[in-house]
């Protein structure tokens, strides 16, 4: 009796086990680096992305770990590491920093600092144009998108960094803003 109803209870759940999103938050996604990202996001219709990225203290993020400074700051935390080896460290100041390695794409350079995939999430599974053109396609496929930009930015710019100053959200977001232009502009 027990083993009829385990088999009709196994026959009726089955098809909403095997139908079920194999999808979930813990799905880790490949980093594919700013230079794959700005093979399309640097054009004067993807309102320069690249370029924007490129001339922010975001791109120069990993490079402040690498001074004596940043390891004089580390070592005043109680960490025994390098600042450009704490992982406390480069949470707020590295894509991928703490990435098995069969996730890091070819182009991947830790030293590129805060890139796309820091705000963004891991490219490697959105990274192509027959996905990017559907928003909902890239959404699944990892890509990450803010509109609370307060939310996303107090991720990192927090006071618990060492050399946290407060700072206006707003203005800054201003200075590093990277939207697509509405097409005809």
């Amino acid at each position: 009796m027990h083993c009829k109803l385990f088999i009709l209870m196994m026959f009726l759940t089955a098809p909403v086990l095997l139908t079920a999103n194999p999808v979930s938050s813990t799905v880790q996604h490949g980093f594919v680096g700013a230079e794959v990202c700005g093979m399309c996001h640097h054009t004067d219709k993807q309102g320069k992305q690249l370029e924007i990225w490129k001339n922010s203290k975001h791109a120069q993020a990993y490079k402040t770990l690498q001074t004596s400074a940043a390891d004089k700051i580390a070592k005043e935390k109680g960490f025994s590491t390098p600042a450009a080896k704490t992982p406390e460290c480069l949470k707020c100041h590295a894509s991928g920093y703490n990435a098995e390695a069969s996730l890091l794409g070819a182009k991947f350079k830790i030293e590129d600092g805060v890139q796309c995939e820091s705000c963004h999430g891991g490219g490697a599974d959105y990274k192509t144009l027959n996905v990017m053109k559907d928003k909902i396609a890239s959404v699944k496929a990892g890509l990450e998108l803010h509109t609370n930009m307060k939310t996303s930015c107090t991720k990192c710019h927090n006071s618990q960094s060492p050399t946290y100053k407060p700072f206006n959200v707003e203005l800054m977001w201003a200075k590093i803003k990277h939207t697509v232009p509405a097409a005809g502009n």
